[in-house]
């Protein structure tokens, strides 16, 4: 019951802070920019907490079942991604650009602008439909009745996460986002930071961590990079990599940096800051899955371990922290392509005579449609791939399509128009074609293609197709 009651009392939190935040929005620049006010402390919080989702709560967890201390190499594709970005994040600034395609369509003409446009939604909306695909999981373990049985499917748990996250959503934009997206990061630490050592305590140390390993057999869990190759290392961390570097959320909230100064202090601490924490998500299942026999619960560990193995009242925390991560990844991932949407095809092309309300409520119609898109989105990935394998696909989409072009833009004078259609076309065509396992046998032996996944191959012709094709144009 207490988990119940700790999960509740969190989500009337959120509908008090999103109700009274609601009559503050005014115009576009509030709902998607929060006024460009957010300070040092808050630009942190909610730069933490949307990377900081369930891509690594559940998603990397989940793989450290797999793969055991290996997969402490996880986060550093990310971490990476950060530190490259943290260079250029006041040239961001001082674009005065609301979106990610409105930076390519300013330099590189419509037809670019649209298509980072639409491989923007298609790689947003798988990221929230998973978020939506582990709120369902979480409150589907939670209620049950006195014998430890769900009193509510799966399938009516996740359209009650998705209602809510959508619904809070649409009430205030970023401005509340942003204030619960710090709650969220402050609770997230000290928890587990807590976690961690009562775990560790419960294991028995790592003396019993071996051998518990051993009686499983998974000594290999045990043994750092034991069961991992350096095509696996590669197939792991690139994606995280490059969706980072070209991330529409960070680069949203860049914008929405009350300066600069405060601008450079946040992204400088985020690279440490995300480290820390994702370091510890993966400690944390790592010692708990020696707890876990079940591959099923081992898939979700870290809910596992919030609600079976830690103390009751840690363990309540751990989960409302678990739903509050969700949410605060979930409502950011709308927010963009809604923002996107609104100001770089309703405003542009539709009608440019709007008043500031009325961008607003269209603003909020558009995250309503696009929240119902991303649930069926989960619906359709529910069951078929775990949620680290349905993270990698998003942020690959993402990355291979549209990073290319955006880094070309800061780095690379001589980029055009024709070289960023070409690369995030050939990109977006790469990444569905290589799924197709018949098709991509016909050209490549066993060996090579699964071994690989379509991020490799993805970003070789995306980035080789932008550099040729621009050269090419250049000459002429």
């Amino acid at each position: 019951m207490i988990y119940i009651i700790s999960v509740f009392i969190y989500l009337i939190f959120l509908t008090i802070i999103g109700l009274k935040k609601y009559n503050k929005i005014n115009n576009q620049n509030d709902f998607a920019l929060a006024g460009k006010n957010l300070t040092s402390p808050i630009l942190l919080g909610t730069m933490l907490a949307t990377w900081i989702g369930t891509g690594s709560i559940l998603g990397n967890a989940g793989k450290t079942y797999e793969i055991g201390i290996s997969a402490i190499i996880l986060p550093l594709g990310g971490v990476l991604g950060i530190y490259v970005l943290s260079k250029i994040a006041t040239k961001v600034r001082t674009l005065n650009k609301v979106t990610v395609p409105e930076i390519i369509g300013s330099k590189y003409g419509k037809l670019a602008q649209i298509l980072s446009l639409i491989s923007l939604i298609a790689s947003y909306m798988v990221i929230v439909g998973y978020q939506f695909n582990a709120g369902g999981i979480v409150l589907n373990m939670i209620f049950t009745n006195e014998n430890g049985l769900s009193i509510i499917s799966i399938e009516t748990a996740t359209i009650i996460a998705a209602s809510f996250i959508i619904i809070y959503t649409m009430l205030a934009g970023l401005l509340s986002v942003a204030f619960t997206d710090v709650v969220n990061g402050i609770i997230m630490t000290i928890i587990l930071i807590i976690a961690f050592p009562l775990l560790w305590f419960e294991s028995g140390g790592l003396n019993n961590i071996e051998n518990s390993f051993l009686k499983l057999g998974k000594i290999e869990n045990y043994n750092f990079l034991s069961n991992v190759s350096f095509l696996d290392i590669i197939n792991f961390c690139l994606p995280s990599f490059l969706l980072v570097l070209g991330d529409a959320n960070m680069y949203q909230r860049f914008s929405a940096s009350k300066n600069i100064q405060g601008l450079k202090k946040s992204t400088n601490i985020l690279i440490f800051a995300v480290l820390f924490i994702e370091i510890l998500i993966i400690l944390i299942a790592w010692v708990g899955s020696t707890m876990i026999p079940e591959t099923e619960s081992g898939r979700y560990i870290m809910i596992y371990v919030g609600y079976k193995i830690l103390p009751p009242l840690i363990g309540a925390v751990m989960l409302t922290t678990i739903v509050g991560i969700i949410i605060s990844t979930a409502d950011s991932y709308l927010l963009v392509p809604s923002n996107a949407i609104m100001n770089d095809i309703f405003l542009k092309y539709i009608n440019n005579n709007l008043t500031g309300k009325q961008i607003v409520f269209y603003s909020r119609i558009i995250v309503l449609i696009l929240g119902i898109i991303a649930f069926f989105m989960s619906n359709l990935f529910s069951k078929s791939t775990t949620i680290f394998e349905k993270a990698l696909y998003a942020y690959t989409i993402y990355g291979v399509s549209i990073t290319p072009s955006l880094m070309a833009t800061f780095f690379w004078k001589k980029v055009t128009k024709e070289g960023v259609i070409s690369s995030i076309i050939s990109g977006a065509l790469t990444i569905l074609l290589w799924k197709n396992e018949k098709l991509m046998l016909s050209f490549f032996p066993e060996s090579i293609y699964y071994n690989i996944d379509e991020v490799i191959p993805g970003i070789i012709i995306s980035t080789s197709s932008l550099i040729l094709i621009s050269l090419i144009y250049k000459r002429k």
